[in-house]
């Protein structure tokens, strides 16, 4: 390949780029006003701005995720965390007597909001404090927070009619959904706060070596804690989009498999899951294409019972294309091994090393002195 295409493919986010730029054209092939936005109302409309508002729940569980996995840790709770969210929500809605009333919404964002934070919180102890594995210690709340969000709506679909919650996920400012706004600024505000300040060193030196970054004086217990807690408010903020947009709270289904769409987005992005270095605006992109891989698979028509198995092989293909050792085996072409560079370099690598066995001495070497005195 030319060095100009080389060293762009080498980029972390070519390949995010290039997969969600072929999503975007294949669209198009089957729906050729796929890129038309229409003003309605003052509103923007069209399939960008719903991939876009769609997209947002997704978001902002991937930001939380990103944090965490760059402490080396991992979160499987966001999905139950995003159902309890809604639920709690709901349920105080629903519980108002005026259900339209301001006050009475923000109140019950706010104690949703509280549980949540409370969770995460629980999973940072179990991982910090008592030295979980990470892996286990949100598979315990993923597995008992379906059940908790069911006993909060007592089994059933909760519905409310309020309109300042139906903002949330519903409305729009600016001609823009309010929660493609709401998801930009969270994404550009933690950008700030761990780019701009000391934090975003401290999460990459705590997921790089916990007992060196212990040992230099950095408080990794509550970091981790503090970082468990953020993933489990982007998960509420998720689950109040999700709630608020269809004006119902589903403690079964709200979230599900969230927190696997939320990895592949994270790992998309070009974070490694064995922690360390992160890149945020990297799995902004991995979000959008897993967005825009679930509206392709419904624009082309894939069959309902291998949705899951296309987006699975797409998403495996472009991870393997992020690997330099995949690219170096699969799409570099060798270089020919031209004579005396291969083998004679290491033959001759040999025959210099300290102690190497020659299997023939030259005819005209020179004598040892032990030799020449024996003569």
């Amino acid at each position: 390949m030319p060095p100009l295409v080389t060293r762009l493919a080498a980029h972390r986010l070519f390949w995010p780029l290039a997969l969600l730029a072929a999503l975007l054209v294949t669209n198009v092939v089957y729906t050729p006003d796929f890129f038309s936005i229409q003003i309605r109302d003052g509103h923007l409309f069209g399939s960008l701005i719903d991939i876009l508002r769609l997209g947002s729940p997704l978001l902002l569980v991937a930001l939380g995720m990103t944090l965490v996995i760059a402490i080396g840790g991992i979160d499987l709770s966001v999905g139950a965390v995003v159902a309890i969210s809604g639920a709690v929500a709901c349920l105080n809605i629903s519980d108002l007597a005026d259900q339209h009333s301001a006050g009475g919404v923000v109140v019950a964002v706010l104690i949703a909001l509280g549980v949540c934070i409370a969770l995460g919180v629980w999973n940072g102890v179990l991982v910090a404090g008592i030295g979980m594995q990470p892996i286990i210690a949100t598979l315990i709340l993923m597995v008992a927070g379906r059940g908790v969000a069911q006993m909060i709506t007592s089994g059933r679909i909760i519905t409310v009619n309020s309109e300042p919650y139906h903002l949330i996920g519903g409305g729009y400012e600016l001609g823009l959904p309010l929660s493609v706004l709401i998801a930009a600024a969270v994404l550009v505000l933690t950008g700030l706060v761990v780019r701009r300040t000391a934090l975003g060193l401290l999460l990459e030196s705590v997921g790089g070596n916990k007992e060196a970054s212990r040992l230099v004086g950095i408080r990794a217990r509550g970091l981790t804690i503090a970082v468990y807690a953020f993933c489990a408010l982007c998960a509420a903020g998720a689950g109040l989009m999700i709630s608020s947009n269809v004006a119902a709270a589903d403690g079964n289904n709200a979230g599900l498999w969230i927190e696997l769409d939320a990895i592949l987005a994270v790992v998309i992005g070009g974070t490694s899951l064995t922690g360390g270095r992160f890149h945020l605006g990297g799995t902004a992109i991995g979000a959008l294409v897993i967005q825009t891989l679930s509206t392709t698979v419904y624009t082309v028509g894939v069959p309902p019972e291998t949705t899951l198995v296309f987006k699975a092989l797409v998403v495996m293909a472009v991870c393997l294309l992020q690997s330099p050792a995949f690219r170096a085996k699969v799409l570099s072409r060798k270089a020919p091994r031209r004579p005396g560079t291969a083998g004679g370099a290491r033959a001759d690598a040999t025959a210099q090393r300290p102690g190497a066995p020659r299997d023939h001495a030259p005819a005209n070497d020179a004598q040892s002195p032990k030799e020449a005195t024996a003569l």
